[in-house]
Parts: structure tokens; sequence; C-alpha cells
């Protein structure tokens, strides 16, 4: 699974827009955006408009991929997922024994707290979370990300890089290092899976796996947004 097997980043290249236009959208909606979350978190909260502001947010990052050229929202069902197994499965395991390690240097307590004592909760979770939430962030961290931004940063490492750390800064209202951390190291791994075919179902898969074994295992409350103080 080497980078040499990927898409070469050259989709943006082709569009119109200055890069200085993208530099200017990019940091408006991968810095700007999540700043003004943080400051004004509270309200977001009072009101409950986390989801909605996801989705505001993956309506515009659609609106700018169907004005790049070379794109085509049919690019949003495309890419392999099958033939991806070994990733997936290797992830999946990779991310439950990570939550759980963080599980038990935390609280072992929390182990399994979810589906031991909130079963139909976490079974509404289990199912909602990859529809409602993983799927639009991945519109706008992944596919966003690489189709209109690709031309900004100089090759693969640095676009999974940076990709992983605006994934990361994204979750910033949470003002929890673990939170933060963590979906940067997996915003990365997510980004490196996208750029191997440009799939967007393979990387919504690994988000959807990502989030669902983090509620599960116990570490939930860093993820969960009416926990934030």
């Amino acid at each position: 699974m080497s980078l040499s097997d990927t898409t070469p980043p050259d989709v943006a290249a082709q569009h119109s827009a200055s890069r200085g236009q993208l530099w200017t959208e990019f940091l408006a909606l991968f810095i700007g955006v999540p700043v003004l979350m943080a400051v004004f978190f509270e309200f977001i909260q009072a009101n409950r408009l986390l989801f909605a502001a996801v989705w505001a947010l993956a309506g515009v990052a659609a609106f700018l991929l169907w004005r790049t050229p070379g794109w085509s929202f049919r690019k949003l069902l495309a890419g392999p997922v099958l033939s991806e197994w070994r990733l997936v499965l290797a992830f999946s395991l990779l991310t439950g024994v990570t939550c759980t390690a963080f599980v038990f240097a935390i609280n072992p307590d929390l182990f399994l707290i979810f589906p031991r004592f909130r079963p139909e909760l976490w079974i509404f979770v289990i199912i909602a979370y990859p529809l409602l939430s993983a799927w639009p962030q991945e519109v706008i961290y992944r596919s966003l990300f690489f189709e209109r931004y690709s031309s900004l940063f100089p090759g693969h490492w640095a676009l999974i890089i940076a990709n992983g750390a605006v994934f990361g800064f994204g979750h910033l209202f949470y003002m929890n290092w673990i939170t933060i951390s963590m979906t940067a190291v997996g915003g990365a791994v997510m980004g490196w899976a996208y750029l191997r075919h440009r799939s967007m179902p393979l990387a919504w898969l690994l988000h959807a796996i990502a989030g669902n074994v983090v509620f599960t295992m116990g570490l939930g409350q860093f993820f969960y947004s009416g926990a934030v103080n």
C-alpha cells in the first residue's frame, strides 16, 4: 500500500481559480470556520446547531466541488471498498486497540459503558453516526480538500499531513487534546486511504468505523458535543 499506487494530486491544478483565491477559500473553511465554531460554541450548543453547521459546510463544499473542473457528483460514490478489505480490517483492529488502551489508561470503568448501560441509544448512534456526521465531514475534509486544494501542497505526504492537521483542528471546539490528536491522526489515515484510489466511500467507511469504535469502547464523552463545557 505505497503512495506510488495513488492518483497524483493534479485535479486542483486544472481549475481557473487563482492560487490566491484557493488559499483564501482554504483558510476560511479549514481555519476560520473552526475558530468561529470554538468561539461561539456555547451558542451553537445551546441552540443545537452543530449538525446544521456541519451540513451547511458540506453544502458549501458541494458547491465548491461543483465549480471545480473535472469533478462530478458521481465521484462521491466512486472508488473501491471491498478490494481494500485488508486496509479496513487493519484500521478497525488498530483503532479498537488504541481506543481500548486509552480507556484503560484514563478510566477503566468507561470500557464499553455505552453499550452496557444505554444499548438502545448505542444502537441508534451506531446507525446514525455514519450518515449524519461522518458523511458530511468526508465531503468537506476529503473530497473538497483533495479535489480542490491539492495544488496548494507540494506532494502526497504534505497533503496527507495537512489533511490530518486541518481535520484535527476542525474539532477545536471540543477543547480536548485527546479529541484533537486522535482526529488528526485518524484524518491523516483517511486522507491517505482517499488518495489511494480517490475513493470517497472508502474514506467514509474508515471514518464511520473509527467513530463507532470510539463510542463503543468508552471514549464517547470526548467526541460528544454535549459533554463540552
